[in-house]
């Protein structure tokens, strides 16, 4: 056995993923459309050893040095219950597919906020599942690492593939996996993520799609998912960003109508999200091709080509100059790197 280590994006929905049919699989109730970001990554080091008495997680805190160990915070189960036992419970999936026994040293880093709506699951279990099956000695396809990236955090099977990915939702588990529609290089699109709030989120996502169905817009939605995906996959085809500009807000728009009538109701919106939604809005009547779309929670992603960066980059300022932004390029998948972390 060996140790490991794999970088991987995280990746803004433009076609969403709410609502899951089965959720010990997190197979999903639709199809989704996503595109990995590179300035957004989450960084996993996995280590197997005959030697190791018990498994731990080390979570490395954002916005340090990787290697500054007095940065380094140990999760223990009975510290953070749940997010340690997913880690575990994907390490444990590696075991059984690799038929190992060896306990596992697992460290990570994200270099963006954790849990405030910006898909770090799905970048922290796409690492973390690419670096377990290389440490445990297995050779997965492309495939079949989205498929149990996707068990472990359902957006997190986007992250697997390069570029623009769509994850399908299929008929059965194995089926349900997401592939690259285009490389990164397809199209110099821009993802600008506003941080309105770089807190922690109250409701996880995943136990916010609990409840989906209580909605009465739920099934409505679902009704327009496949044409919404055949709009986005055109738009990106052609490269039309007014095409996919217009699908991903009304989407975006739909997801959140959908979670703030669930009951009980998901608020993720502040009012400065409404605010900065508005000036998004203004900016296009004055010519600017820019368009939003928000995950489940309160930040703005704005979605545009790349040559208008520097005139987006000036709104946001003379909206509010103290606002933190990070500027995004479509991203390749998850890979290994030789840098470890421990």
């Amino acid at each position: 056995m060996s140790k490991a280590t794999a970088i991987a994006p995280a990746n803004i929905a433009f076609i969403k993923y709410w609502g899951k049919e089965n959720e010990e699989l997190r197979y999903p109730l639709n199809s989704s459309i996503s595109m990995n970001l590179n300035n957004c990554v989450t960084t996993t080091t996995v280590e197997f050893s005959d030697k190791f008495k018990s498994d731990t997680f080390f979570l490395i805190e954002n916005n340090t040095t990787p290697r500054n160990k007095t940065h380094v915070h140990k999760i223990a189960r009975n510290e953070n219950k749940n997010e340690a036992d997913r880690v575990i419970r994907q390490i444990d999936r590696i075991r059984k597919l690799a038929d190992k026994s060896w306990f596992a040293k697992v460290a990570s880093y994200n270099n963006f906020p954790k849990n405030a709506g910006i898909a770090s699951s799905a970048s922290g279990f796409a690492a973390l599942t690419l670096a377990g099956c290389r440490a445990a000695g297995l050779s997965l396809s492309e495939k079949e690492l989205s498929v149990l990236a996707r068990i472990g955090s359902g957006s997190a099977c986007r992250s697997i593939p390069s570029g623009f990915v769509e994850w399908m939702k299929k008929e059965g588990s194995n089926d349900s996996y997401a592939y690259s529609l285009f490389p990164p290089s397809h199209w110099a699109l821009c993802d600008v993520v506003v941080l309105l709030q770089d807190a922690a989120k109250k409701t996880g996502s995943s136990k916010g799609m609990e409840n989906v169905f209580t909605s009465p817009f739920a099934k409505v939605r679902l009704q327009t998912i496949s044409a919404k995906i055949q709009t986005v996959k055109e738009a990106l085809r052609k490269k039309n960003i007014t095409l996919l500009g217009e699908a991903v807000e009304e989407e975006a728009i739909s997801m959140h109508a959908v979670m703030m009538t669930q009951k009980p109701p998901l608020f993720y919106w502040l009012g400065q999200t409404l605010e900065f939604i508005q000036k998004v809005r203004e900016w296009r009547q004055e010519g600017l091709p820019v368009y939003f779309t928000i995950d489940a929670g309160p930040n703005v992603h704005l979605i545009f080509e790349e040559k208008h960066l520097k005139q987006i980059v000036d709104k946001i300022n003379g909206f509010d100059k103290n606002l933190k932004f990070i500027i995004n390029n479509p991203d390749a998948g998850a890979r290994l790197i030789n840098t470890h972390l421990f």
